[in-house]
C-alpha cells in the first residue's frame, strides 16, 4: 500500500501560478507511475497529467498543455504539478493517484491509490 497526501492548493487569481505536491509514504514510491486528476463540482473526475515511474515519460490533457508540468523526485517520494497561467475553468479539487506499473495511464480506473484531494480555486 502507498498513502498519498496532496498539498499546495488554494485561491489564486487568473493568470497566476500554483505548485501542487503529493507526498507518498508506505511502499517504494519509485515503483509507482503517478497521475493528477481533477474534479469540478457536478462533473466527472478528469485526467490532468501523469508521469512514468522513472520520470522519463509524461503526458497531459489538451486543456492544460503548455500550462501545467508534472514532475517527480523519487528521492523525496513526491510528485509535483506546476500550474501556470491559471484560468477560472481550472477550479477543481485536484487528486494525485498511484499505480504499481512502469508506465502511466490517463484513465482513473487504472490507478489503485488516491489522495484526499486539494482544492484549487481560480478567481477571474
Amino acid at each position: 500500500q502507498v498513502q498519498l497526501v496532496e498539498s499546495g492548493g488554494g485561491l489564486v487569481q487568473a493568470g497566476g501560478s500554483l505548485r501542487l505536491s503529493c507526498a507518498a509514504s508506505g511502499r517504494t514510491f519509485s515503483a509507482y507511475a503517478m497521475g493528477w486528476f481533477r474534479q469540478a463540482p457536478g462533473k466527472e473526475r478528469d485526467f490532468v497529467a501523469a508521469i512514468s515511474r522513472n520520470g522519463a515519460l509524461t503526458g497531459d490533457a489538451d486543456s492544460v498543455k503548455g500550462r501545467f508540468t508534472i514532475s517527480r523526485d523519487n528521492s523525496k517520494n513526491t510528485v509535483y504539478l506546476q500550474k501556470n497561467s491559471l484560468k477560472p475553468e481550472d477550479t477543481a479539487v485536484y487528486y494525485c493517484a498511484a499505480r504499481n506499473y512502469i508506465s502511466y495511464s490517463t484513465a482513473s480506473y487504472n490507478y489503485d491509490h488516491w489522495g484526499q484531494g486539494t482544492q484549487v480555486t481560480v478567481s477571474s
